[in-house]
């Protein structure tokens, strides 16, 4: 399948591309990418979570009223969950959330992602650009041309550029990723995907595989 290659002015410069039917055009598997992605969301997790049981809450161990003759319930800890500050029962605990994936199952999942965009058109290859100092303004213009500017666009770069990534980092809709950082989880939130050229030839290189 070939595309043709934008300029950063959203122009055709008269190249196209050839993208691999291995990586662009596989029949999509849905439950990969609800794994790959499930996996990425569980990771975000940090587990950390935890409430005092009553074993470990400050507290005197006197016996707060006799047994009998109160014409109440017996008590005999300040520490027990029915009273308040006391500990909390079957609270949450530290938990590590992080789930197990095989790379062929992760791979299937971002060939099936990237796929799903191409068969939307929701998949632009642009030259590799630069710029010259970060300017939110000039990367704005760059959506613009592309007419992404009120759209979820997920921009791939070959190698890290400091300069685009400052320029996009204030705009909410739109964020920069390099090639070795692209997971199912971007590809499938982003409504268009735009790779340059040299990213384009990474990915392929590493989902062939």
């Amino acid at each position: 399948m070939k595309v043709a290659v934008l300029d950063i002015t959203g122009k055709e410069t008269g190249r196209k591309v050839e993208l691999s039917d291995e990586v662009f055009a596989i029949e999509p598997n849905e439950h990969a990418i609800y794994l790959d992605v499930k996996q990425y969301l569980a990771h975000q997790r940090q587990g950390t979570h935890k409430a005092k049981e009553r074993g470990e809450i400050s507290g005197s161990t006197r016996k707060l009223k006799k047994q009998k003759g109160t014409g109440t319930a017996r008590a005999g800890s300040i520490k027990s969950p029915v009273f308040r500050g006391g500990g909390r029962v079957f609270g949450p605990r530290p938990k590590d959330y992080s789930q197990k994936l095989n790379k062929n199952l992760k791979r299937l999942a971002r060939k099936s992602a990237l796929s799903l965009k191409s068969k939307e058109n929701a998949l632009v290859v642009v030259e590799d650009f630069n710029f010259e100092a970060p300017k939110t303004k000039q990367f704005v213009s760059f959506l613009t041309s592309l007419g992404l500017e009120n759209k979820k666009s997920l921009i791939v770069l070959g190698d890290t550029n400091n300069n685009v990534y400052l320029s996009s980092r204030n705009l909410e809709r739109s964020e920069v990723v390099t090639g070795s950082e692209l997971n199912t989880y971007k590809i499938v939130h982003a409504n268009s995907v735009v790779l340059t050229e040299s990213a384009l030839e990474g990915i392929e290189s590493n989902l062939k595989k």
